[in-house]
């Protein structure tokens, strides 16, 4: 595209600002490591990620949902990934194995390669990781793009991954051995699952697929996700306060507002542009813009709404907790 340097210097400076706003901090060791991907950080890539963006590309989801405090966990969810030896696994060295006999190999290989597993751990032994895409996209891209991630990522830890095409999202489960080969142990962090989904979609555009990994205030979304524990204790039916649908608070709107600032630059770069790519990029970003400010403002509606519907519950659940059980007196029972 263009190679106006003042436009390429704003796409840079705002766009790092839009899609990886913790590089801005002062603590590095705690922000995510970029890797060095061809492009990555330069206009042209900049580029790429708004077009990705306001064409609302498919997503890449990377999720950590747990992890085996000892070996009997851990074999279990080998059993449960691999559907008890139906699916294929592959290990960390590319070796690929099918059946009850390979899982029990596998199991003892992890037991016994490095520090001693014992069945029962107080301390997370293992990570399991979920890499998923929306429905349609090329099973086999998945499981390649997952598989170089690891390699990428994981290189110093053993791990297996097992490839579920067959539910309405193909995925990539990856159980990771929490100390790496060299006596370090994982420990992911919120910065590090945003590199994470950084990686997958790059492996995943290396296979033709289309995908992107922009945080939500990027994209305009508003959704309030529940954490591991808060959805396990809502389908137990031990949560006791429901999550809100839409995020608030001050932090929430402080996050939206630099995000609109950022768009707010680019659109401007882009439009001025000699560059008529740009110029007709910055008509799609406010068309964009538009689109998210009338979602946000539903979305912001329904919460209050929703709201106003659970205040009279409310009160009226604080009134019978005032009212004194039948037949109780201050001097007992009557």
């Amino acid at each position: 595209m263009s190679s106006n340097s003042r436009v390429d210097g704003v796409l840079v400076t705002w766009g790092d600002r839009l899609f990886f706003p913790g590089n801005r901090l002062v603590k590095p060791d705690s922000q995510p490591r970029l890797r060095s991907f061809k492009g990555r950080g330069s206009a042209s890539w900049i580029r790429a990620r708004i077009e990705g963006t306001v064409r609302r590309s498919p997503q890449v989801m990377v999720k950590v949902t747990g992890g085996g405090r000892g070996m009997k966990a851990i074999a279990a969810h080998f059993r449960y990934i691999c559907k008890n030896g139906r699916l294929d696994i592959e290990d960390d060295q590319g070796n690929v194995s099918r059946g009850k006999d390979a899982v029990r190999e596998l199991t003892e290989d992890w037991r016994m390669g490095g520090s001693l597993i014992e069945n029962e751990s107080h301390r997370r032994e293992a990570f399991n990781i979920i890499l998923s895409m929306p429905r349609g996209t090329d099973a086999l891209a998945v499981l390649r793009a997952a598989r170089e991630f690891a390699q990428e990522e994981l290189a110093d830890h053993k791990h297996v991954m097992v490839l579920h095409d067959h539910q309405a999202n193909p995925h990539v489960h990856l159980c990771v051995r929490a100390e790496s080969k060299s006596g370090r142990r994982l420990n992911p962090r919120k910065a590090d699952l945003h590199r994470w989904r950084e990686t997958f979609a790059e492996k995943l555009r290396g296979w033709g697929i289309e995908a992107e990994a922009s945080r939500q205030v990027a994209r305009g979304a508003t959704r309030n996700y529940p954490s591991l524990w808060q959805a396990k204790a809502r389908d137990e039916g031990r949560l006791r306060k429901a999550l809100r649908a839409q995020k608030s608070g001050r932090r929430a709107t402080a996050h939206r507002a630099e995000a609109q600032e950022a768009w707010r630059h680019l659109a401007s770069a882009l439009a001025d542009s000699p560059d008529l790519r740009d110029q007709s990029l910055s008509t799609r970003v406010a068309q964009f813009l538009s689109q998210t400010d009338r979602v946000q403002a539903r979305d912001v509606m329904r919460q209050a709404l929703a709201d106003q519907m659970k205040t009279p519950q409310r009160q009226a659940l604080q009134l019978i907790r005032r009212v004194p059980d039948v037949g109780q007196g201050r001097g007992g029972r009557l």
